[in-house]
């Protein structure tokens, strides 16, 4: 039998744990919009830089077709800036891809690591529960056995006590007759 200060007191841990459970899983929710987030500003950012790019090739073809009426040789010249400019636009996306990618594995380890921390901590939870279920139960048996110790010595009292109420009725009785 388990008292009710020892099961308020389970309750209580419970209730302390799921608490715990709770909070950390709000922590990794709001690390996990924060990742997201970070991501998708990153991306609309790519997004502006290429729109911004794109307008810049768009006007970059128009002066190219006026300089191709004009002279031959400014046109070469703007299309192989216009190449250069497209490559590095290439290796930007490049970087920002490499980036984004960085990005998602480091928001995946950071989940992993907050699951796995989490777990451990569950775990640990659960060892001191079972820890201080068996120290309660072990106190429930010395309980029970000083209880019964008691009982033995009392036992043996009231027996010294009944053969000396008898004892001394034989003498009152003996007494009486003589």
């Amino acid at each position: 039998m388990t008292s009710p200060d020892a099961i308020e007191i389970a309750e209580a841990e419970a209730r302390d744990m799921q608490r715990a459970v709770i909070a950390l899983r709000e922590e990794l929710e709001h690390s996990q919009a924060r990742r997201e987030q970070a991501v998708q500003q990153a991306y609309a950012s790519a997004q502006g830089d290429i729109a911004q790019l794109k307008e810049t090739v768009t006007a970059l073809r128009g002066e190219l077709e006026k300089a191709r009426l004009d002279k031959d040789v400014a046109v070469r010249n703007a299309v192989s800036a216009a190449q250069g400019e497209i490559t590095q636009l290439h290796a930007t996306i490049a970087v920002l891809r490499d980036e984004l990618e960085k990005a998602r594995l480091e928001t995946e380890v950071a989940v992993r690591n907050a699951v796995s921390s989490a777990q451990g901590e569950i775990t640990q939870l659960r060892a001191t529960i079972a820890t201080l279920r068996e120290a309660l139960e072990l106190a429930k048996i010395d309980k029970d056995n000083a209880v019964r110790r008691e009982q033995l010595l009392h036992a043996d009292e009231q027996a010294q006590f009944r053969e000396t109420v008898r004892a001394l009725r034989e003498q009152l009785e003996a007494q009486a007759r003589n």
